[in-house]
Order: structure tokens, then sequence, then C-alpha cells
């Protein structure tokens, strides 16, 4: 069956290539009381070069919303070696490692810039496009005619698991519930994907914090919540600082799940 291709009358991206490298800053009031970058705010990060990446190739959520279309963030796992300090500039590269027809995966690196160029961690994630009327994955390759193909970087590996289906069983334990207003609120019109992030590592104490990191973090997003939806998180705890966590709402829908791996 033949695909129409949907287009509109932005201009041509530019000759670009294929990794996009953008310019950050760890501002302190992102980091939390170590002085390091809050998980959440690198996410965060993470996501903009993401949108500043597809947006200067063609493919970005501004001119994808002209033809009732959208992307949503579908797994993201993150690993860090370790978190930029307050005021330290780093830079996030992202590139697109390969594209189906209703998903696509995106890398990350976190790099330091200069005097000491390091690298500070890596991230995975896989990102689908939906109809914003329907709510459905529609084909990505309806976009001009598949143009996303010209941007797929084959020759750069990212050293990280890939992550898998978080498995629980039904050990695990209630730990919060708590509502959701306008803030946690994004321009799709649901639970934010940094927001659940937060949520989730707001379930360890502070003092926890002053003996442990985060080592990798990983979420899968399952179903959509609302603002007023009420959140219910499950805990289960693992071996080597290793915890799946559940996130049902309301009607009992599950939401997404996540693990986080921690180290001393």
């Amino acid at each position: 069956m033949e695909t129409k291709s949907l287009a509109c009358s932005d201009p041509q991206p530019p000759n670009l290539g294929g990794i996009g490298r953008y310019e950050f800053m760890a501002e302190p009031f992102h980091c939390d009381f170590s002085g390091r970058l809050f998980m959440g705010h690198l996410g965060n990060h993470m996501l903009n070069a993401a949108d500043f990446h597809s947006t200067d190739r063609g493919f970005g959520m501004k001119r994808l919303m002209q033809m009732n279309r959208s992307w949503v963030l579908s797994r993201l796992a993150i690993e860090m070696n370790e978190m930029p300090q307050q005021y330290t500039k780093f830079t996030v590269e992202t590139w697109v490692e390969s594209a189906m027809r209703y998903f696509t995966s995106r890398n990350f690196a976190v790099v330091g810039q200069e005097p000491t160029p390091k690298i500070y961690g890596y991230g995975r994630s896989i990102w689908a496009m939906i109809d914003t009327e329907t709510r459905q994955p529609t084909d990505i390759y309806s976009i001009d005619n598949g143009a996303i193909e010209q941007w797929i970087v084959k020759d750069r590996e990212c050293p990280i698991d890939k992550g898998g289906r978080v498995k629980m069983s039904d050990d695990a334990q209630l730990v919060r519930t708590m509502d959701t207003y306008y803030n946690d609120v994004d321009i799709n019109g649901h639970v934010n994907s940094v927001k659940y992030i937060e949520h989730v590592l707001d379930l360890w104490p502070m003092d926890w914090y002053r003996e442990h990191a985060v080592k990798r973090f990983e979420i899968a997003y399952v179903a959509e919540a609302h603002a007023g939806d009420r959140l219910s998180f499950y805990r289960e705890d693992g071996a080597d600082g290793e915890y799946s966590i559940r996130i049902v709402r309301t009607d009992g829908t599950e939401c997404c799940r996540s693990k986080v791996v921690f180290t001393h």
C-alpha cells in the first residue's frame, strides 16, 4: 500500500550532520543539596536537545503540530558516571540510531567541556509519533516521504544497555499516593515525562541521597495520566541497589514502570 506523505510550507532543513550538539549549564537552582544537577533537569535537557535536533532537521514538534502530529516519549534510560556540578557547562550530543514505522530510537551523550572534557554519561530513548486527534501511533515515514532516514547515524555507538521491560511481582508495596495538578501537565495535555522522573526519585528521603547517587534510571511509559488523576506508586526492592517502581492512575490503569539503580 502506498504511504501518503505529509508536508507543509516550512523551508527544507539545513545541510546538517546527523549528530546535534547543544550547550547547557548546570544552573545552581537546578542542582540538589550536593551541588550536582538533578536527574530530572538532565532529562529535561536531553528532551530539549532532541527537540532542537529534530527541529533543525525538519521533523520537530512545532512543524508536526501543524499536521496534527506529535512526538511522544515511550522509553528513556539514563546512565551516569557522575552528574555535572553547579555552574558547569556541558554539551548534550544526540542522534537518531534507527527508525521504524511507528517508533524511532534516539541516543544521547553528556559531554564535559574544556578545560576538562569528559563523558558524564549516556542516554537512550524510544519515541512514537502520534496523531494528536486520535492519540494513536501514526506512520513516521509519512512525513516528507521518510526523510528521517537521511538523519540516521549508523557509525556512532551508545555503550549503555538498551534496557527492557521492568519486571515486577505482586509483592510490590504501595509507598505513596499523590494528586496531579497544573504544573504536572505538558503541551501534549498529559503528565509530563520529566515529572514522573522527579516523582519517582522523591520516593527516597534526603538522608538516602547523602550516601547514594543514581547510577541508572529507566522509565517506560504505558498510558497517559492527566491533571486531577491520583497516582499510586508501588515499589519493589531488588538486589545490588536496584529498585523497580510501578505507577498506576486513578482508574487502575498502569501509566509507567521505572527502574532505579543506586551506587554509594
